[in-house]
């Protein structure tokens, strides 16, 4: 059955009347001159009724022109003023409505991010608010089809936020939208003050400037603040006024701004990117040969491996032991750990008793520091796997872990099983399948027990819940390598446990 997010501001925010509508959002647009600036990757604007922060907006949406029929998805996120949440919410609706039609949600952007403890489906919080909802009609008339990932974000810490946006940043092909007004019902003079401090926090790239009244989406724009900090991104501003110089009096106005943030440019403070991916991963769709980057992937990641595996096993190790007698892991500090371990990095933890499986958790892509994520991915590993209880003290004994390594993921363009099957290399690629929101995902280790590209995907679609013979034509696969460390690589596997095994 369809679920559909119907329009809950439409008449009250902006016009309900489809041609009306059309009519408000073009003329907004067409007031905007042509630029030959760099095109956003990112923007942000307000989400007041149009007649106040309308031409506001517009200042960034009309910026996406030259590259509108490049955007396939838009990421957008705003603050939640009904329904409160902790962390950020997806909607679990297949359709969002507005006037001009219906746009589809990427279920497979919600999956890759619902096993992030910040994130959870909360169709309350979505039901009746406008922050996401009178961005719609403008994305709807700029772009062709697209894709929505809709997240209202609670009170959420700035890098839980980025953390977030990493997993979701693609390539071109991806917009993301932050959400937000400025100060709220202060005289003119006195918005017009913090809504420039709130500018110059944002055009500086830091969210810890950002006040607490200066901005009602401050914990999303800090996100985008946090990752635009670590990519190294340009950020401009386009306009900044307020209710009292559109639509409004002067004795208790709004602010509005809009700012766009480019991709290869000099940010406005210069700044070293903080807990950037490695040099050797590439986004998905980057026209770099995949044999190239295998190759830079091993080789950077062998040479990380022996100089830092055993201290990335005894992390491990210590997040095991940490967790049987606190119930937790341990924090660790990125500052005590050497660069190569503290950029970004994808992992998966794996836990053997004996020859048996005991545990399995990780990230499919970088989304946080290499230290973090193994320190994270061990706890889950021996007291998270729904597949398994909690480990138990006894178990130490003949327990071995291992830690492995991933590329990011790429494309892996398929016409049929058979084709699929062809092209999988095995003891070499680690696979990810995924349709109609089933997906699932094998380590290259997988083939030391399903040595054939059949038994393989069999299996891995038995994983993802499909049929041994399911295929159809939205059926996608990513590929990746890993390189993997192991415990039972020391003479005396059982000495990571620190004589408690």
């Amino acid at each position: 059955m369809t679920s559909i997010r119907a329009a809950a501001v439409a008449g009250f925010f902006y016009p309900k009347d489809t041609a009306e509508l059309t009519a408000t959002v073009r003329n907004f647009i067409d007031h905007v001159p042509d630029t030959d600036a760099p095109p956003p990757k990112a923007i942000i604007a307000p989400h007041a009724g149009y007649v106040y922060s309308g031409a506001i907006a517009a200042m960034a949406y009309a910026r996406l022109r030259p590259i509108a029929h490049r955007i396939r998805r838009v990421v957008l996120l705003g603050p939640c003023h009904r329904v409160a949440v902790n962390g950020l919410a997806l909607s679990g609706a297949d359709f969002f409505e507005t006037p001009l039609g219906r746009v589809p949600l990427d279920k497979d952007a919600a999956t890759a991010i619902l096993d992030m403890p910040q994130v959870e489906i909360f169709d309350d919080t979505h039901a009746q608010e406008h922050s996401l909802e009178v961005h719609i009609p403008f994305l709807q008339m700029l772009l062709d089809e697209f894709t929505l990932v809709p997240l209202v974000v609670g009170q959420a810490s700035a890098d839980d936020v980025a953390d977030v946006l990493e997993r979701l940043w693609g390539g071109e092909e991806t917009l993301i939208v932050v959400s937000s007004d400025l100060s709220h019902y202060l005289d003119y003079a006195s918005a017009q003050a913090i809504d420039q401090r709130t500018c110059a926090a944002i055009e500086n790239l830091d969210p810890s400037a950002i006040e607490r009244d200066g901005a009602c989406g401050r914990f999303p724009v800090s996100g985008l603040l946090r990752i635009a900090e670590r990519r190294g991104m340009g950020v401009e501003t386009v306009d900044l006024r307020n209710s009292g110089d559109t639509a409004g009096k002067k004795d208790k106005v709004v602010g509005y701004g809009s700012w766009i943030f480019t991709e290869g440019t000099t940010p406005s403070k210069p700044t070293a990117p903080r807990n950037s991916a490695p040099s050797v991963a590439i986004r998905v769709g980057t026209p770099k040969a995949e044999a190239d980057t295998s190759a830079d992937f091993e080789a950077a990641t062998k040479a990380l491996l022996a100089q830092h595996g055993d201290l990335l096993i005894q992390l491990a190790a210590s997040s095991v032991l940490h967790g049987l007698d606190q119930g937790a892991p341990p924090k660790a500090v990125n500052g005590k750990f050497p660069q190569e371990l503290r950029d970004n990095r994808a992992c998966f933890v794996t836990l053997k008793h004996g020859p048996r499986l005991r545990g399995c958790i990780g990230s499919p892509q970088a989304h946080r520091p290499l230290v973090v994520d193994v320190v994270d991915n061990a706890f889950k590993s021996a007291f998270k796997d729904p597949r398994f209880k909690p480990l138990t003290a006894p178990e130490l004994k003949n327990l071995t872990l291992s830690i492995s390594v991933l590329s990011p993921q790429t494309p892996f363009p398929v016409t049929s099983q058979a084709d699929l099957l062809a092209q999988l290399r095995p003891g070499i690629d680690g696979l990810v399948i995924a349709d109609g929101g089933k997906r699932a995902l094998f380590l290259p280790s997988v083939w030391e027990q399903l040595p054939t590209a059949d038994q393989f995907l069999q299996h891995l679609k038995a994983k993802a819940g499909m049929t041994p013979d399911h295929w159809s034509d939205d059926f996608k696969a990513w590929r990746f390598i890993a390189e993997e460390k192991k415990s039972s690589d020391y003479a005396n596997p059982a000495d990571i446990w620190q004589g408690r095994a």
